[in-house]
């Protein structure tokens, strides 16, 4: 059987969907239509016969949601923007700082701010690294939940590009270590502020790297625009497979 909500597979008997976690008895109670049209389900994109063997391109590009022209347009408009966006923050330099001024910084500050908090226990270096690892966790997470719990991959490549994103968005704090001249929360400087409040600065001088800043700067820069084109790529065949189908 497949779940009423979801749409996922159920291999086995259970009162409860393992995926979406709604109780059966109680969601057709309120949705008796879904009793009255099990024949009559929107049809589901799987993949085609040769890909059912094959786990990884299964995990990768199996999309559950109906098959419908509009999940297509719809899709298709979420890629050509982030193609869009993507040149807009990749092809500026990193002192130009675009993801900065990008309001998607606004969104990653707070899980940033809240890695310090997260990782406090661990001293001092890991609280600094820590912001860095709460931006990049959290679409981390994200992605792999649509991946794997919600079985949405197309959900997922958007996800894995906003991980990109945030790699761009660490470059240049990374960059200004050494020169200190970025605004930062609360107003400081990091020429001005006191010792450890620019996290970069500190955790490239505790561990003597300060001075390639400008080169640690450049390649998270690059691992940041190499995981959006992919990202952009992996969402892109998706789309050919469903128009396909």
């Amino acid at each position: 059987m497949n779940c009423p909500k979801c749409r996922h597979d159920l291999y086995e008997q259970s009162e409860i969907c393992p995926h979406c976690g709604i109780v059966f008895e109680k969601y057709l109670k309120y949705h008796p239509e879904q009793t009255a049209r099990k024949e009559v389900q929107a049809p589901i994109v799987t993949l085609y016969e040769e890909d059912e063997a094959k786990p990884l391109t299964r995990i990768l590009f199996r999309q559950e949601q109906p098959g419908t022209s509009a999940y297509l347009r719809g899709q298709s408009i979420i890629v050509l923007g982030l193609m869009l966006w993507s040149w807009q923050l990749i092809s500026p330099s990193i002192e130009s700082n675009a993801v900065g001024n990008s309001f998607l910084h606004l969104v990653n500050l707070p899980f940033h701010e809240a890695g310090h908090i997260i990782f406090r226990p661990f001293g001092a270096f890991i609280t600094s690294l820590g912001g860095t690892l709460g931006q990049l966790l959290m679409p981390s997470i994200c992605a792999g939940v649509l991946l794997l719990k919600t079985r949405d991959p197309f959900g997922a490549s958007v996800a894995l590009w906003w991980i990109g994103e945030n790699f761009l968005d660490i470059a240049p704090y990374m960059n200004d270590a050494r020169a200190g001249q970025l605004p930062l929360v609360g107003g400081n400087f990091g020429h001005s502020a006191p010792y450890g409040f620019h996290d970069w600065q500190y955790l490239l001088t505790e561990s003597g790297l300060l001075q390639y800043d400008h080169f640690l700067a450049k390649t998270v820069f690059a691992i940041g625009a190499v995981i959006m084109l992919l990202s952009l790529l992996w969402s892109g065949l998706m789309l050919i497979k469903r128009y396909k189908q």
